[in-house]
């Protein structure tokens, strides 16, 4: 998955759903982790090294129509005047240009991809499907009470739950997924939301104005994870009252009856499946223990997706040209 595209977009979605947007110039430096569940997850965790473990911290700027995203690594620019994206190696001090047309065709080919991976992903890992079938979605917000401060900033705590599942249906009947966000939000950042505003802009852009939220950024999420689309557009209708400092997305899928029932199923022909030519005292031991890591971890029909840490480090609103312009010495590389 990518996660440059990925996290610009739950961004988005908290930033649409902190209220109403006004232009101005800012600058944020903030933090970003992305965590997958499953076999993914792991090789994510096993090669992706100190970023993948504890987050990336960027730099955020945002000037009339452009706008920088930069760490230590990488950096991209994004144009919306010339509908261009800059692509930016901060170690090599190279840089490539892709057309927001090239874009459209990339992310048309990531999202079928991503479909093709997801179906012949082994059965246990399916998540339920939702072609032909209507989807409802429940909505919940809960103001916790509490409060603290986060990066000089005073944060109250509200959870907002999404679930979607078949329609007319419960959750452990027909399967779904639920989205659960943590936000410590502060008073209103008006600033700070122009980010959420040149990112919508910026979706507009590449999809046309009826699509919003339905960003193929997110083409292998959605793919891999049927619902997520509905969860994210009514999340960002949440309307909260306040900014976003630090926010906790985790996103569960849960798995059909039909689907527990399947592995369930699995699970006893593999207890089963002990070669009956391996007798005596080794085909017992063999079948007890796979009795008894059957029992010790019976199947679950809920398990965790992905996870997504965003928390907002500092907020300035002054931007010189420099902060969204291509670093002096950098060379194109086509």
């Amino acid at each position: 998955m990518n996660r440059r595209y990925l996290v610009p977009s739950i961004a988005l979605a908290l930033a649409v759903a902190a209220g109403p947007m006004l232009l101005a110039d800012v600058k944020t430096e903030e933090k970003n982790l992305v965590q997958l569940g499953g076999a993914l997850g792991k090789v994510m965790n096993f090669f992706g090294g100190k970023a993948a473990k504890e987050g990336v911290v960027s730099t955020v700027a945002v000037s009339g129509d452009r706008k920088m995203t930069a760490n230590d690594a990488t950096g991209q620019i994004i144009d919306l005047k010339e509908e261009n994206v800059y692509d930016l190696d901060m170690r090599k001090k190279t840089y490539t240009v892709t057309t927001f047309a090239e874009l459209r065709r990339r992310m048309q080919e990531m999202e079928d991809k991503a479909r093709d991976d997801a179906a012949k992903a082994p059965k246990e890992d399916q998540q339920p499907q939702t072609e032909g079938k209507q989807m409802e979605v429940d909505f919940d917000v809960k103001n916790t009470g509490q409060t603290k401060t986060i990066n000089g900033f005073d944060t109250r705590e509200v959870i907002v739950t999404v679930t979607v599942r078949e329609k007319g249906k419960k959750l452990e009947e027909s399967g779904g997924m639920v989205m659960t966000a943590d936000n410590w939000l502060t008073k209103s950042q008006p600033a700070l939301r122009e980010i959420g505003e040149f990112d919508m802009r910026y979706y507009q852009k590449l999809e046309g104005p009826q699509i919003e939220l339905d960003a193929k950024q997110l083409a292998t999420a959605l793919a891999m994870m049927p619902g997520l689309k509905e969860a994210f557009g009514r999340y960002s209708k949440a309307g909260l009252d306040g900014t976003p400092i630090q926010v906790t997305t985790t996103i569960d899928g849960v798995k059909s009856a039909e689907q527990m029932q399947q592995q369930s199923s699995s699970s006893n022909q593999g207890e089963q499946g002990v070669p009956t030519s391996v007798g005596g005292a080794i085909g017992g031991f063999m079948r007890r223990r796979a009795q008894a890591n059957a029992e010790k971890n019976p199947p679950s029909a809920r398990s965790m997706f992905m996870t997504l840490n965003h928390e907002v480090l500092k907020i300035a609103t002054t931007v010189s040209a420099s902060d969204v312009a291509i670093p002096a010495g950098f060379k194109l590389v086509k």
